[in-house]
């Protein structure tokens, strides 16, 4: 799976979980601060990934996911 695959996952999760057009979603868009997203939040968004694409995300590692660009960086060093 290259990058952008990992990216057009990982739009669509968004989009159907904060309700955004899948063509808003950039690397540099920020959960927090773009989105408004709570720990609640991040913590489901996190889950989704895990199940998405098979990877377990430690909380450690789930803490530094901060923008789009970040979850698609880490998702693309657990899968090959």
């Amino acid at each position: 799976m290259n990058e952008q695959e990992i990216f057009d996952k990982i739009a669509a999760i968004i989009g159907d979980r904060f309700e955004l057009n899948k063509d808003q979603v950039t690397d540099e868009l920020n959960f927090k601060e773009d989105l408004d997203a709570d720990s609640i939040d991040i913590v489901e968004f996190v889950l989704e990934l895990e199940d998405t694409f098979g990877a377990e995300i430690p909380d450690e590692e789930a803490e530094k996911i901060g923008t789009v660009a970040d979850a698609v960086a880490y998702i693309k060093t657990k899968i090959k």
